[in-house]
C-alpha cells in the first residue's frame, strides 16, 4: 500500500530512471555501485523528506555507502528502501535498520541475479540469436535484444513493485524480531563472504617446491590444501579484513598491497603459474649483458660532466660499441 507521497509514478522511475539503468557507469573499487544507488534513489528521497533537509541529507549519506548488487536486481533493494525510508520518515524506523537490511539483501540477491541473468539467461539469448544469424535471418539479433533485455527490463518492473510492497509488511515482522533476523542475516554474510573466497581466491596458490632426494620434490602447496583449501585466499581475506577493521585501512590500500604481494611474490617465484620469475630470468645467458649496460649507465651519469665526449667514447667501447666520429 503507497503512501500519499509516493505515487505510482515514482515507483515506476526507481526502475527506469538514469542511476537505476546506469548503475555501472560510476562503478569503482572502494564502494563500487554507491553513486548509482543514491541517483537512483534521489527522487524518492527529495519526496519522502519533503521539508526536512536533515533528513534528506542523512539519507543521501547513508546511500553513498558501499553498495554492489546485479544490476538488474537493484531496483528489488530500491522498492524495499523506499518502503522502509518512509517509515523511517514517520519515526517506525531508525537508519541503521535501513544500513542493515540493504547489506542483507546484497549477498543473496547477487548470487541469484548472476545465475539468472548472467550464467542463464543471456546465454539462452545468444544461443538463440546466432544459429538464427548464421541461418541469416534477421530475427537472429532481435529475438537476442527481446529476451536478454527486455525480459531484464519486465522483471525490473514486477520486482520493483512488489519488493515495494513486500518492504511496508516484511519490515514490522522484521523488526519485531530484529535480534533473530540479525543472527540470520550475518551467518548468512558470513557464508556467502566464505563461499566468494574460495570462487575467486582458489586460484592463488603456492609455487614452492622442496627437493627429496631422488623422489618427488615436496609442494607445500599440497600440505596446505589438506590443512584448509584455499588457505592462502582465506589468510589474505583476514589480514585484509583486520587492516581495515582495526588499523582503518581503505580498500585502495589492501589493493595496492595485494598488487605489491603480487609482483614480488612473482618475481621470486612463489606463486604457481606458467610464468618466467625474474630471479631466475637474471641467471640466463644474457646476465652479463644486462650487468654491462647498469655499468653504462652508473658511469657515464657519474663521469658526463667532467669530459662528455671521452666519456661516451670510453663506456661505448666497453659496451663492445664503435662510436662514429
Amino acid at each position: 500500500m503507497m503512501t500519499s507521497k509516493i505515487t505510482k509514478k515514482d515507483i515506476t522511475n526507481l526502475a527506469f530512471n538514469q542511476g537505476s539503468l546506469g548503475m555501472e557507469f560510476s562503478w569503482n573499487y572502494e564502494r563500487q555501485m554507491h553513486i548509482a544507488f543514491a541517483m537512483m534513489m534521489n527522487h524518492n528521497l527529495k519526496k519522502i523528506y519533503e521539508g526536512d533537509e536533515e533528513g534528506y541529507r542523512d539519507a543521501l549519506v547513508r546511500h553513498v555507502e558501499f553498495f554492489n548488487v546485479t544490476p538488474q536486481l537493484a531496483p528489488f533493494i530500491g522498492g524495499v528502501v523506499t518502503s522502509m525510508e518512509e517509515m523511517k520518515a514517520r519515526g517506525e524506523v531508525d537508519g541503521e535498520a535501513i544500513a542493515s537490511i540493504k547489506t542483507a539483501l546484497m549477498g543473496p540477491l547477487s548470487g541469484i541475479g548472476d545465475s539468472i541473468f548472467v550464467g542463464c539467461l543471456r546465454v539462452i539469448a545468444v544461443g538463440i540469436g546466432i544459429s538464427l544469424a548464421q541461418a541469416g535471418n534477421i530475427m537472429g539479433p532481435i529475438l537476442y535484444f527481446v529476451i536478454a533485455f527486455g525480459v531484464e527490463m519486465v522483471l525490473r518492473y514486477a520486482l520493483m513493485y512488489w519488493s515495494y510492497n513486500l518492504g511496508l509488511t516484511a519490515v514490522k515482522m522484521m523488526t519485531a524480531n530484529a535480534k533473530a533476523f540479525t543472527h540470520a542475516a550475518s551467518v548468512l554474510g558470513v557464508f556467502v563472504v566464505g563461499a566468494l573466497i574460495s570462487n575467486y581466491g582458489g586460484g592463488t596458490k603456492l609455487g614452492i617446491s622442496i627437493a627429496n632426494g631422488e623422489g618427488d620434490p615436496i609442494v607445500i602447496q599440497n600440505y596446505l590444501n589438506m590443512i584448509l583449501p584455499c588457505l592462502i585466499a582465506f589468510a589474505f581475506t583476514m589480514m585484509c579484513y583486520t587492516l581495515i577493521k582495526k588499523k582503518n585501512w581503505t580498500p585502495v590500500k589492501c589493493i595496492a598491497l595485494f598488487l605489491v604481494i603480487g609482483i614480488v611474490g612473482a618475481a621470486f617465484g612463489i606463486w604457481a603459474g606458467s610464468y618466467q620469475p625474474l630471479v631466475l630470468f637474471l641467471q640466463h645467458k644474457h646476465l652479463l649483458h644486462i650487468q654491462l649496460f647498469l655499468s653504462f649507465v652508473v658511469g657515464i651519469t657519474r663521469d658526463l660532466r667532467l669530459c662528455p665526449i671521452s666519456v661516451l667514447k670510453r663506456h661505448f667501447v666497453k659496451l663492445g660499441c664503435r662510436s662514429s666520429e
